[in-house]
């Protein structure tokens, strides 16, 4: 998603609009570097890392306020703000395929993976019943 919005940017910007990216905020942070890899790779500042938390997931959930400043999340959230308001436009550098599946390792993307048409047991959790054929055939005149 995040480099739909780098393309974009540099779409508007060849059909002279002055728009840029003033970052990127990292939603549901799994900790595996492979975000800010990308921020870094585009040339984008990373505004705030939001983690995959249970907590956050549940107050999301049901619509709660999670950036109460009283509250756990209050310093993350107030920092962002922050970081919107004082964060200048970037032009950023979308990534190409190639660029982007290079962020991921090989495991992750199914670099490795050979693939094996299905069965009809995989498909239908039977095996092939084998019929005879009902087709008419005629011999050549």
């Amino acid at each position: 998603m995040a480099n739909n919005v780098c393309s974009a940017e540099e779409c508007v910007g060849k059909h002279g609009g002055n728009v840029g990216v003033a970052g990127m905020v990292i939603n549901k942070d799994d900790g595996t570097g492979q975000a800010q890899a990308f921020a870094a790779n585009a040339g984008i500042p990373v505004l705030a890392a939001i983690p995959a938390h249970e907590d956050i997931r549940r107050k999301s959930a049901s619509y709660e306020i999670i950036g109460r400043p009283e509250g756990q999340w209050g310093p993350l959230f107030a920092g962002l703000a922050q970081q919107v308001a004082d964060a200048p436009p970037v032009r950023p550098k979308p990534q190409t395929q190639d660029e982007l599946l290079g962020l991921f390792s090989a495991d992750s993307v199914g670099r490795n993976v050979v693939l094996e048409p299905a069965t009809v047991h995989d498909m239908m959790g039977r095996d092939d019943l084998v019929r005879p054929s009902l087709e008419v055939v005629y011999d050549p005149q």
